[in-house]
């Protein structure tokens, strides 16, 4: 009888153990966050990114009591970042601000990549997304997006610039490349503002560039708008039509952002993640300041941006795949 008296006593304090093991992801996610939280960001200070970065952290360290800490680790399309993301805890204090150039396209466009996007991460939210704008050098003799197709047909426009190789800019002329029948030779700079430069001097005759970048050298002539590559026209940009509308059905593509933690992150921690930035989001500095960026607010659950990943990857897998797009 002893035996039998010691050994279910044996089990209740296993069992009692296992349930404290099993409690404590739960208990962590109630205490969330009890120490400062990191945003890793793959491209450098200033750019769409940080600023978004740096708005809803600081936002979040008000609502959530504890300080939000932006590290920035530029390169190789915001690889390394996601590559330093991938290989920490996943208990909700380190998480990325990715766009589609890193989990999405980068997937496609490298032959190896030391994590897997939709393995290594779970999608927290997607925050926000933002148009591009086919713009022109004034001389050029086009007003619509047919013109620039007739006139690359025609041999009279030859090539497009982008900010780099796998970028939203460059998905944008490949796919204008497929869409429209023509074959506009890509060239990459380092950087929007270098490929800007080139276009307003004349020397590449267009590209898709950032709206908020755009916009004042829009307004100062330096540029001509042709389309947006959103599939509604851009609030910031009501006068100029989509791609979409001038022919090109379903042309679409969007500069977008979310928030990623590592996979394994308790489902409760990434949900509270997302309510406080859907929170976050609704502050009134933090609209107008992405509103004067020129983005728009997205605010997806991790539901919802989780099937949106699903269905991006193939999708854009297509046409790296049919432009042969390479790492620089």
């Amino acid at each position: 009888m002893k035996k039998i008296h010691f050994t279910r006593r044996a089990l209740l304090r296993a069992s009692v153990a296992m349930a404290a093991a099993m409690a404590v992801p739960f208990a962590h996610a109630d205490n969330y966050p009890s120490k400062p939280i990191r945003i890793v960001v793959g491209f450098a200070p200033g750019g769409g990114a940080d600023i978004v970065a740096r708005q809803i952290g600081n936002q979040l360290s008000q609502q959530m009591g504890q300080p939000v800490v932006v590290e920035n680790r530029p390169g190789a399309t915001g690889t390394i970042a996601a590559a330093n993301v991938a290989q920490s805890a996943n208990d909700g204090y380190s998480m990325m601000l990715a766009s589609q150039s890193t989990m999405v396209i980068a997937r496609s466009m490298y032959p190896k990549l030391p994590f897997d996007p939709l393995k290594d991460f779970v999608p927290v939210t997607q925050m926000v997304s933002m148009p591009l704008v086919m713009v022109t050098h004034p001389s050029v003799q086009a007003s619509t997006v047919q013109d620039v197709i007739a006139l690359a047909r025609a041999g009279k426009l030859a090539s497009f610039a982008s900010s780099g190789a796998g970028g939203p800019q460059h998905i944008a002329g490949e796919l204008l490349n497929s869409m429209g029948g023509i074959k506009l030779t890509h060239i990459p700079y380092k950087g929007e503002s270098a490929a800007l430069t080139d276009v307003m001097a004349g020397t590449v005759p267009v590209m898709f560039a950032n709206l908020p970048v755009v916009a004042p050298l829009i307004k100062s002539g330096k540029l001509k708008p042709i389309a947006v590559s959103s599939l509604q026209r851009a609030p910031g940009l009501p006068q100029v039509p989509t791609v979409a509308e001038t022919g090109l059905r379903d042309f679409e593509v969007l500069t977008w952002y979310g928030l990623f933690a590592p996979a394994g992150t308790p489902r409760s921690v990434t949900g509270k993640i997302s309510d406080e930035v859907l929170q976050a989001l609704k502050a009134p500095a933090i609209r107008d300041k992405f509103a004067e960026q020129g983005f728009t607010i997205v605010g997806a659950n991790p539901d919802q941006f989780g099937r949106f990943m699903t269905a991006e990857v193939p999708k854009w897998a297509k046409v790296v795949k049919a432009a042969n797009i390479r790492p620089e």
